[in-house]
């Protein structure tokens, strides 16, 4: 089966079985794989009503079509569930070599079901799958959890190979801010993911697989391959930027446009920038780079710190995690935010949220109403030795630490100061201030996945100008290309290939590469209809959740106070011009729900 390994595992931890199905090949035609599967089987499988913490939710691991053939940046494994953070769906993309992993093991899906008595992992060493018993890896770090699953493991050859996904303390303590962590080095998740995994008293999933995929026609393949390679290879971004210093690049671009939001999306303009810049990553603790399964982008940054306290080392530092550890709190001490960032993979904590829940209480308390007896301790913008504190609290789940467990829109709710929650559908901005750039302003109102930028990723349009000349300020035909994106990026996610690939490589290309594997004829039209079909479906799975169009807005800062200084000083998103027509081109009624004709339309 080309392409595929036809093969899915459902794990029920409440009777501690596991069985193997088919792959639904109808499903897998109508929507790609990854993330199209994982909205599929959550939408048939569970009520959209129900609480995500408790029994009925599920998580699905997914991996598209190209996930582990070699194709460009095809690393990709989708976890989708439903989110205690925003309380709609939730999918994050897990990179590194997981995904590749799981396929090479012979499943092309893991579904999880019910909750153990006890904590538990789950094993897989390719035909042989086993729950085991986790008691012993309950209350350790990631990096701990992993060594121990390793070292128990007869075949010290197979240990070096096997791929693990874990959650850390705040995750078993489902904190709605608990993401996944992936080799002991990058965090993924956002919204809540490791809290679910929590709940389900799963500690890990631990893969190791030794089975080949085949590919439909693999001299085509790899001659397109090859040809990718020497486009990204002369691509002047990739080696001269990315290569160099990850994402973290966009620090300077943000803040000379006018977009890097400071102390809670008060401020644009950072004092200091130069201590947390890219060349001073790299003259500090800048340390190597390292790629993803069959990605030759290398965007991960590897650093280090070597003088305590802000000793340790991880992979993934980038300019999200960098500007909501640093700029977003007034913070510029670049070793605090590298060595918080350890903490928050050490934890399973996610570091754009912790971000903009540390930020959310330091405004309450610098405005009276957090007092030093409710957080512990002086909240201050700029006081980077809050932030190591403040991380272990959350990941303990103690004192000031379970507040800001619950995240930046639960924070500024209880007490009851909602205009210093920065964020949509409950979930947190990331680090790009929308009342500048029109159309991420309205992608950030619309996603299905509250404000997340990998799911509609214009900044490389608006920001970048990689598709064109970039014009954040206006408004004209930007509903249009708001709909590109998502669609785009909703069957990227769903055929395996990592958002970051669209620095370099476009819709044609992911054709060519999806044909030349699955043996299919698909045209540019038809890949975006399956990514539409997956947002829609998305849509119709919060709706049931109880979402509605108002629900299609961003936190009261972002449309009442222009951007008070900076390049882009005035700036206003002009959010109520942009969604009628987002509404119209994407066939939904006034309301933001899908038409009759758009649901037929796409087979839904």
């Amino acid at each position: 089966m080309n392409g595929w390994t036809g093969k899915v595992l459902r794990v029920n931890l409440t009777e501690e079985s596991v069985a193997i199905q088919d792959l639904d090949m109808e499903i897998a035609s109508s929507f790609m794989g990854g993330r199209g599967i994982g909205v599929k089987i959550l939408s048939d499988e569970i009520d959209p009503k129900a609480n995500a913490l408790e029994i009925g939710n599920k998580l699905v691991f997914a991996t598209g079509p190209l996930t582990g053939t070699g194709a460009i940046a095809s690393a990709l494994c989708s976890v989708t569930t439903k989110s205690p953070l925003t309380g709609g769906i939730a999918c994050a993309g897990i990179l590194g070599n997981f995904g590749a992993e799981l396929k090479f093991s012979g499943f092309d899906a893991i579904i999880i079901e019910g909750k153990s008595k006890f904590p538990v992992y789950l094993s897989i060493m390719d035909d042989r799958t086993r729950l085991l018993p986790a008691l012993h890896l309950w209350g350790r770090t990631t990096s701990y959890t992993e060594k121990l699953i390793k070292t128990e493991m007869d075949d010290l050859w197979k240990a070096r190979e096997m791929c693990i996904v874990s959650i850390g303390p705040a995750g078993e303590k489902t904190a709605n801010i608990a993401s996944l962590v992936h080799e002991d080095s990058m965090t993924f998740g956002g919204s809540g993911l490791g809290a679910v995994m929590g709940t389900k008293n799963l500690k890990a999933v631990a893969v190791r697989g030794t089975k080949g995929l085949k590919v439909t026609h693999g001299n085509h393949f790899l001659l397109n391959t090859s040809r990718l390679l020497e486009r990204i290879q002369s691509d002047p971004l990739i080696s001269e930027k990315v290569r160099n210093f990850g994402t973290v690049f966009l620090m300077e671009v943000l803040h000379q446009t006018g977009f890097l939001p400071v102390k809670n999306f008060q401020a644009t303009v950072f004092n200091g920038m130069k201590n947390v810049s890219s060349e001073a990553l790299s003259s500090s603790i800048l340390c190597g780079h390292k790629s993803c399964f069959a990605c030759p982008i290398a965007c991960l940054n590897i650093t280090e710190g070597k003088k305590p306290p802000f000793d340790g080392k991880g992979i993934g530092l980038d300019y999200n995690t960098i500007t909501m550890l640093g700029p977003n709190l007034g913070i510029d001490h670049l070793p605090a935010i590298a060595k918080a960032y350890y903490l928050c993979l050490q934890l399973g904590i996610d570091p754009i949220s912790v971000g903009a829940a540390i930020a959310t209480a330091t405004e309450l308390y610098e405005k009276g109403i957090l007092r030093e007896e409710d957080t512990g301790q002086s909240l201050r913008f700029g006081k980077s030795e809050n932030l190591i504190p403040l991380i272990n609290l959350v990941g303990e789940g103690k004192g000031f630490g379970c507040i800001l467990g619950t995240g930046a829109s639960r924070i500024a709710k209880d007490y009851e100061h909602t205009e210093s929650f920065i964020g949509a559908k409950g979930r947190e901005l990331p680090p790009y201030d929308p009342r500048g750039i029109q159309g991420m302003g309205l992608h950030f109102a619309t996603s299905n996945f509250g404000a997340y930028h990998l799911d509609g990723f214009s900044v490389i349009d608006e920001v970048l100008g990689i598709r064109g000349d970039p014009h954040p300020s206006e408004t004209e035909g930007k509903a249009l290309k708001v709909k590109l994106f998502q669609d785009l990026t909703a069957v990227l996610n769903a055929m395996g290939i990592c958002p970051i690939s669209l620095l370099c490589i476009w819709i044609d290309d992911m054709v060519t590469m999806v044909n030349d594997v699955l043996e299919t004829h698909y045209e540019v039209d038809d890949i975006l209809k399956i990514g539409e079909r997956i947002w829609n479906l998305e849509r119709l799975f919060n709706i049931k959740a109880g979402f509605t169009g108002a629900d299609d807005t961003l936190s009261e800062r972002m449309l009442s106070e222009p951007i008070p200084d900076g390049p882009a000083k005035g700036s206003m998103l002009h959010l109520d011009e942009l969604l009628p027509e987002y509404y119209r081109l994407r066939g939904w009624n006034g309301q933001g729900i899908p038409t009759e004709e758009k649901l037929k339309e796409l087979g839904l």
